[in-house]
């Protein structure tokens, strides 16, 4: 390995050296050369159906081959017995952010390649093996490095996303908070620079395009709104990227703006509705459309929850992905007091119980809906933590730990339009999370992590959280 290689997989937030592993494509290739055999494992294969005891996943060429009882063991196989383990599809998200954050601080700077596959070996050590980073994006590093991870020639979860994506002048996503390089968003004033804006993006070769479609108040009282993008520019941005074969995901907040989209052609809503429960309305309006919905629950929660929660310091699956400046702050009594006491606390409070009251109303409704959380956009969306956390928050909404489970691996490639992971089965690719007992009766299990398999290869530990503190 050339020590740049190495330089790169290092993980600048924070993580242990140890977490560095040899490029994907050689341990690829070590697991193309010998099958493995996973033993005697509990199966929840990602479809929804009921877990399957005492099954075995045959492994080769970094594929599945088989799933079965008691299948015979080829020749040279590696055997590896999981009896009291779980065995689930690599958890996907189609909403996250990467080159956003790096410690404490947003911005253009932390733009660069080696704080990108830092975070997607964050990713991945957590069992996050396919994430979607949802615009913000420079070309031509953000195409350059969705090529190479789709080929595995670097450690880390596969990405896809939107390159740049589109918001309002002087909008959303503020430049204040975010302090956004010119060529990482555009921001048209017209019908034509918007139409420009998506033939750009789609020419970079981008997988989605995305709007951000709110004023930035958040629910908190007397909040001063940002402009919001005009209906003429969101409106020709949806129609001509369904002239280029893109689908559109937009940020949205509010019920009003998730009505006017849904009602101008959008494909995805890539947050909840968290200032009203939906109605009849909006449920008929995505049925008829096909809009697909992703909820984001840890995003308010990331607000205020490690003001809340102090004594998750001592956790070990939380820590594992804080970088020092990170913890330094969560540790800080006067900084929880202020979060606790700020308006914006109250308001996400309010806003995640809305968020849940409304998954669960649009799941049973039929919607087709995804899994994201926005982790990588700000400090305390912690990626791979959020996508743990994002799963607990959804049972606690209403869903029972198998839907939830099922949303954030079968679903989710889905809503991407992947149709070779995100399921357990013959032919699909061998992105596996095993932990220590049945998350279907106990779901802290899902954060016991035992063995994270990527196309088919052992991602090197340590994992996070072998010995967690369980968290409500």
């Amino acid at each position: 390995m050339s020590p740049r290689r190495h330089a790169l997989i290092v993980l600048a937030t924070g993580l242990l050296a140890t977490h560095a592993a040899l490029p994907a494509c050689a341990a690829s290739a070590r697991a193309d050369d010998r099958p493995v055999l996973l033993r005697n494992a509990t199966v929840i294969d990602g479809t929804g159906s009921a877990a399957r005891p005492d099954t075995d996943i045959l492994i080769q060429q970094g594929h599945i081959t088989q799933v079965g009882h008691a299948l015979p063991v080829p020749a040279h196989a590696r055997v590896v017995e999981l009896r009291g383990q779980t065995v689930l599809p690599g958890l996907v998200s189609d909403h996250s952010h990467v080159g956003q954050v790096s410690g404490m601080q947003n911005g253009e700077v932390n733009y660069t390649r080696a704080n990108i596959l830092a975070a997607l070996a964050q990713y991945e050590h957590y069992g996050v093996l396919t994430i979607t980073a949802l615009g913000l994006n420079r070309s031509p590093l953000f195409d350059d490095l969705r090529h190479e991870q789709h080929a595995a020639l670097n450690p880390g979860a596969d990405l896809y996303g939107v390159d740049q994506g589109i918001g309002a002048p002087d909008g959303v996503p503020p430049q204040n908070m975010f302090h956004l390089g010119a060529d990482q968003i555009f921001r048209p004033t017209s019908p034509e620079e918007a139409r420009a804006a998506v033939d750009k993006m789609a020419d970079e070769g981008t997988d989605l395009i995305k709007l951000w479609v709110d004023d930035f108040r958040n629910g908190v009282p007397g909040a001063h709104p940002l402009p919001k993008m005009r209906p003429v520019i969101y409106r020709a941005v949806i129609a001509q990227a369904h002239l280029r074969g893109k689908r559109v995901a937009a940020h949205i907040h509010d019920l009003s703006d998730a009505r006017a989209l849904v009602a101008a052609g959008v494909d995805i809503l890539a947050h909840g509705v968290r200032d009203k429960p939906v109605d009849e309305a909006l449920i008929s309006a995505m049925t008829q459309q096909r809009t697909s919905y992703i909820a984001t629950l840890d995003l308010d929660e990331a607000n205020y929850i490690f003001a809340e929660h102090p004594e998750w310091l001592d956790d070990p699956f939380l820590s594992y992905g804080l970088s020092p400046a990170l913890r330094q702050q969560f540790a800080d009594p006067a900084w929880r007091h202020k979060v606790l006491a700020a308006p914006l606390t109250a308001a996400s409070r309010k806003a995640l119980a809305l968020n849940m009251h409304n998954l669960l109303t649009l799941y049973r409704a039929g919607i087709t809906i995804g899994f994201g959380t926005d982790s990588g956009a700000t400090p305390t969306r912690i990626p791979g933590f959020a996508e743990h956390r994002e799963l607990h928050l959804s049972i606690m909404a209403g869903l029972t730990p198998l839907q939830a489970i099922t949303l954030a691996t079968g679903d989710a490639a889905r809503l991407m339009q992947l149709s070779d992971r995100g399921t357990i089965a013959p032919g699909q690719l061998a992105d596996l999370l095993v932990v220590q007992g049945d998350p279907l009766a106990d779901p802290r299990a899902f954060d016991r992590l035992r063995q994270v398999w990527h196309h088919g290869r052992l991602v090197p530990g340590p994992l996070p959280g072998q010995h967690q503190a369980s968290l409500p």
